[in-house]
């Protein structure tokens, strides 16, 4: 696929998303984020796929929303309004995507972009990596999921203090903050991407899909809610040909195709 505003390929089943306007940082403007639409539908609808990967070219993951773009074409309140709802849609199935996703951080992630970045399930941040909720700095407040997505990582205390004050941090505070789970000097930062993508190569879909999907909803569920979940969820990984062939390679004696330790060894070339 051809895309004006990123570039997106599959390779061996994992798809990579590339954020490409680096004379501008990446910064999210109509186009990208259409294209970012199709993209999304794109990976939800490829059952070949097994995780995905999201970055930035340039040195810059996105450095948030293109305000020359905004200021060029001065919106009313209800487009604005319309604008995010509309940014809603193609989020809603980035954070649901029935796949692992991972986020490389190289460069700036502010406003939208670290948003965007919190939307994956995993955040390597390279050693250069910058974050900022910075919607404050120009009298706004945060979008792209944001509210939803911030203080269910830090809490809310810390979700308040980073929007207040609208600071930078670091790869070392974010991991601090559950943010960030692992962090790469610039260069590995791509290698290790694919690293951690490929230790889910041989995992159900299916089982990760649901997993993740019943986990977004947690926050907003009560015992009983979660526990209805589960039991629906269950019922179906239970029913499919990946846990059938797993269990009978289990009763076989035979190694379990999906080893998350092992892979992490192979990976780490132990």
């Amino acid at each position: 696929m051809s895309f004006e505003s990123l570039t997106y390929e599959t390779r061996d089943g994992i798809a990579f998303v590339t954020m490409n306007r680096p004379e501008k940082r990446n910064a999210l403007d109509i186009t990208m984020r259409n294209e970012l639409s199709q993209v999304v539908l794109e990976m939800r609808n490829d059952k070949s796929l097994f995780a995905a990967i999201i970055t930035g070219a340039g040195g810059a993951f996105c450095a948030g929303g293109d305000l020359q773009g905004l200021a060029d074409g001065k919106a009313t309140p209800s487009e604005t309004r319309r604008r995010i709802q509309d940014i809603y849609v193609w989020l809603y199935e980035l954070i649901s995507l029935e796949l692992p996703v991972i986020t490389a951080v190289d460069g700036a992630a502010y406003g939208a972009g670290i948003n965007i970045a919190l939307a994956g399930d995993f955040i390597l941040a390279s050693t250069r990596a910058r974050f900022s909720e910075v919607f404050g700095r120009i009298g706004l407040v945060p979008d792209v999921g944001g509210f939803f997505l911030l203080p269910r990582i830090v809490g809310l205390q810390k979700a308040k203090e980073l929007i207040f004050s609208a600071r930078s941090f670091g790869p070392e505070e974010a991991k601090e903050w559950g943010i960030v789970y692992e962090i790469y000097e610039p260069d590995q930062l791509m290698d290790e991407a694919v690293k951690l993508a490929e230790r889910f190569r041989h995992s159900s879909r299916d089982a990760i899909g649901i997993s993740k999907n019943i986990l977004n909803q947690s926050f907003n569920q009560d015992f009983r809610g979660l526990g209805e979940l589960e039991a629906f969820g269950q019922a179906v990984a239970h029913d499919s040909q990946y846990h059938s062939e797993a269990v009978a390679r289990f009763l076989d004696k035979e190694p379990l195709l999906f080893n998350w330790d092992e892979a992490e060894k192979v990976s780490r070339g132990k």
